[in-house]
């Protein structure tokens, strides 16, 4: 017997899905009582003069704590959506790092057109490890992440006159924009560049996760054989799901390598994948932009700590167990929990719940 609380997810699945009106995750359970667009339009605005009060160097991490911000969230249409966890995401930052970093060096393209370049080149080479990868599930599916992840490490040394070996790639311009535009060159409109990646993104990605598409992942989450049995081929859903992730990911390796100038291959190794996984978890898997919390709070963390102690990986690692035994829904719920409404939802009929009581 289907149970009524999947029997009605699974009507309004059938019915969204048809309907193209989407499945919204958050607002079913519970309605918020402060408007996204507020916060969202606060975000930016704040984000915006950011660079007016901080100095250079707490400028300097606040960029790459949002390029790690952006590559969490990537991983989070993973976990978060899709319930694929993925062990070599790292693959994806990679991919976009050496590719905007050739990119940028060899063909000399406007800083611009070279991010976009390399977040095609990242999103053509996830297309088979997408097929490969889902053709498993569970464990097996976080190995075969890894497996790429590291064989990419591994191409890196093989390959040296093309990617420099332990060496990397060193000496990565910002060629001037469009129109000779060379605002992108220096180190506040970088920010303003990637403060732009990062909302449009967020917003790309929360149009995703509320359409059709999001509501068959909700239900591959949720319970895929039953999915199935509704007519879907959830492995073209999760194939587009990691294509999507990895294109967001390569996007954050590629301002990051024109952000520091070089591209090595640490880019590729399981701790950097390891360190993301840890950004979603603690941030709010699920969630989006509990995750770019997540990225923005390790970062600065990090930085902080390895400032004052070089036991700073004990401290990291003691807050991450923290988080997962008291607090595992993240810092995104623990912020919003008072701002959350009681759901509306209409009781049974009273006589039939005082005889069921009675009962």
């Amino acid at each position: 017997m289907v149970p009524k609380s999947w029997a009605g997810f699974c009507e309004r699945l059938m019915l969204n899905a048809a309907s193209g009106a989407g499945y919204r995750f958050e607002e079913t359970s519970s309605r918020s009582l402060v408007d996204w667009r507020i916060g969202f339009a606060a975000t930016a605005i704040i984000g915006v003069l950011m660079p007016f009060v901080l100095p250079q160097y707490s400028l300097t991490v606040l960029i790459e704590a949002l390029i790690f911000g952006l590559l969490a969230m990537s991983l989070d249409l993973l976990v978060g959506y899709c319930r694929l966890y993925s062990f070599g995401h790292a693959a994806a930052y990679g991919l976009g790092a050496y590719s905007a970093a050739l990119i940028l060096t060899q063909l000399q393209l406007p800083l611009p057109a070279g991010i976009a370049l390399a977040v095609l080149v990242t999103v053509v080479a996830a297309v088979p490890i997408a097929w490969i990868c889902t053709r498993s599930t569970g464990v097996s599916f976080a190995m075969l992440t890894l497996a790429f992840a590291q064989l990419g490490y591994a191409m890196l040394f093989r390959f040296r006159d093309i990617t420099g070996g332990s060496d990397g790639i060193v000496g990565i311009p910002r060629p001037a924009g469009p129109f000779g535009m060379s605002w992108f060159q220096g180190k506040t409109g970088y920010y303003y560049l990637v403060l732009g990646c990062l909302l449009g993104a967020y917003l790309l990605c929360r149009a995703i996760v509320r359409s059709p598409f999001g509501a068959v992942l909700a239900g591959i989450r949720e319970n895929e054989a039953k999915t199935i049995a509704l007519g879907y081929n959830t492995r073209a859903y999760k194939t587009a799901t990691v294509v999507l992730a990895y294109g967001f990911g390569g996007l954050a390796g590629a301002l990051y390598a024109a952000f520091a100038g070089f591209a090595s291959p640490e880019l590729f190794f399981w701790l950097v994948s390891g360190r993301v996984l840890i950004m979603v978890v603690v941030g709010g898997a699920g969630t989006l932009i509990g995750p770019i919390l997540g990225g923005v709070f390790f970062v600065f963390l990090e930085h902080e700590l390895s400032q004052v102690t070089d036991l700073w990986p004990l401290i990291f690692g003691s807050i991450f167990m923290a988080f997962v035994l008291f607090a595992p829904e993240g810092i995104w719920r623990l912020l919003t929990i008072r701002f959350k409404a009681v759901p509306d939802v209409p009781t049974a009929d009273p006589s039939k719940k005082k005889s069921d009581a009675a009962a």
